[in-house]
């Protein structure tokens, strides 16, 4: 049986795994949570850098929790890659 986390598009039981250690155990839960954020202390909690796709799959499942009527391709993760000009700070 899935987790509740599991029930977020892209995120099956090993990205449920990342978000449970940081405290998360529901969709409701991660509610105005900074993608930026979740995925520098999972990093952190890792003891290095992650794949940049954890940050999508966080972006993705914070947009998920907070919008009533999610838009089918913003359920996919990886339609909030970077831009090519967007930078953001790694770990």
């Amino acid at each position: 049986m899935k987790s509740e986390l599991e029930k977020i598009p892209g995120v099956g039981p090993n990205m449920a795994a990342h978000l449970h250690a940081l405290g998360f155990d529901t969709a409701e839960s991660l509610r105005g949570q900074d993608p930026q954020a979740l995925y520098q202390r999972d990093c952190a909690r890792c003891g290095g850098i992650l794949d940049r796709c954890v940050l999508y799959v966080y972006r993705c499942a914070v947009y998920f929790a907070e919008t009533p009527i999610p838009e089918p391709e913003k359920c996919k993760w990886w339609n909030w890659k970077d831009k090519p000009n967007q930078k953001e700070d790694a770990c």
